[in-house]
């Protein structure tokens, strides 16, 4: 005949069961904490979802190829600027450093800020595009109705002419996209003040 279990142990057992259950749930909340930087680096070292790479030296091989490179420009909504590149498209070869320029302006009577999202496309293509200097790398402020002319420093790795995956990739696009900081002035400025609509230079 089994005994039944005593009121001793079934509270021990309930206690151990809310236990496990309370550090199931600060697990899954500390994961969830977590998961966006994570994902961040791991798109920053795979590039995954188009994010490029970022280099301290330029490659001393050259590659073999050709390849045409786009550029384009946008600016969301909420943020009085021109957004364009200076040419819209070159044709580089792996290892070879490049540097091209964009121009922005400020189209508010205020000071305002902004801060550059950018992937490239192909997807694949992130991997092999490595920037040694670009003013995505922080935010970006101009005066009212001020200009200004930024620099982006990249070259492609020459082993993508290794990766299968890029063997009948002959155009990779950069794309960049302006954002209002969070709380930033420049939302208000877009309210209160008639703009022109900003420029699609450079889309491809």
């Amino acid at each position: 005949m089994s005994a039944t279990p005593g009121p001793r142990k079934t509270r021990g057992a309930q206690r151990t069961t809310a236990a496990a259950f309370g550090v199931l749930a600060v697990l899954m909340l500390g994961a969830s904490f977590a998961a966006v930087p994570l994902y961040r680096l791991f798109c920053s070292a795979t590039g995954y979802g188009g994010t490029t790479q970022s280099a301290s030296r330029a490659p001393d091989e050259r590659g073999a190829r050709k390849i045409s490179v786009r550029f384009d420009a946008n600016v969301a909504p909420g943020l009085a600027w021109r957004f364009e590149p200076e040419t819209p498209e070159i044709s580089v070869r792996p290892g070879e450093t490049v540097t091209v320029f964009f121009r922005a302006a400020n189209l508010s009577d205020r000071p305002t800020e902004g801060v550059a999202r950018f992937n490239v496309q192909p997807d694949q293509a992130g991997a092999w595009f490595d920037k040694l200097n670009c003013f995505c790398f922080s935010a970006q402020k101009l005066g009212p109705h001020e200009t200004a002319e930024w620099p982006v420093v990249f070259f492609l790795d020459p082993k993508l002419e290794q990766d299968e995956t890029m063997a009948r990739v002959d155009a990779i696009t950069l794309s960049y996209t302006f954002f209002a900081p969070p709380n930033s002035t420049a939302k208000g400025a877009a309210r209160t003040e008639a703009v022109e609509t900003p420029a699609d230079s450079g889309k491809s």
